[in-house]
């Protein structure tokens, strides 16, 4: 610590940036880990699945579900990969759509629409114009803290900021948001690497 720095404002400091602290620390964790090249299951917490991952190579990409085996063709791993990528981002858009639109349905919110991306740095977004933007990866955490993710976003349908107006309709739209936030936060180490591996 610098001299004349108090232990009290450290900590309030590391506080304050454990958000993007983890958010860095998992993007190098992409780069840093050794990293199946084709993984051999796909698991959405958020929904209690397990799919079985089966590759074979051939020329043309595609990847069909049969059973509960994703059957994944492409030319190399890195197509094999990018197929994969593909399937989860429609896989997490089947999969969160629905529930958020039911939850703004149930607490009389208006979303105009919902918009499913890969991001390696945010867990969601709403723009002024009511659309909502969920992260595919949101798949791979607990239920309640994808809820908790809606309600926040929802809550930006009135609040455009992160203002102590945002945060008192968080809490009264979830009590126990402190607790979740932290967990949202702490997600990024949830996600596989051949999410974000090009």
């Amino acid at each position: 610590m610098p001299v004349g720095v108090s232990a009290k404002v450290v900590r309030d400091f590391v506080q304050r940036f454990t958000p993007w602290i983890d958010r860095k620390v998992a993007a190098m964790q992409c780069h840093a880990e050794p990293v199946a090249l084709v993984p051999q299951g796909v698991e959405f917490a958020f929904t209690n699945e397990r799919f079985d991952v089966q590759w074979h190579s051939a020329p043309k990409r595609s990847v069909t579900l049969e059973g509960g085996r994703l059957v994944v063709h492409a030319p190399d791993d890195g197509g094999a990969r990018h197929v994969l990528q593909g399937w989860l981002k429609r896989a997490a858009g089947e999969r969160l759509a629905p529930p958020l639109m039911r939850l703004a349905n149930d607490l009389n919110y208006s979303v105009a629409r919902v918009a499913i991306r890969c991001q390696r740095t945010r867990w969601g977004s709403c723009s002024t114009r009511g659309t909502v933007s969920l992260n595919c990866s949101l798949v791979f955490l607990q239920p309640e803290v994808v809820r908790y993710l809606f309600l926040h976003e929802l809550a930006h349908t009135k609040h455009m900021n992160h203002s102590a107006s945002f945060w008192r309709l968080v809490e009264k739209l979830e009590p126990e948001y402190r607790r979740l936030d932290r967990e949202l936060l702490a997600g990024w180490r949830t996600v596989p690497a051949w999410v974000f591996r090009r």
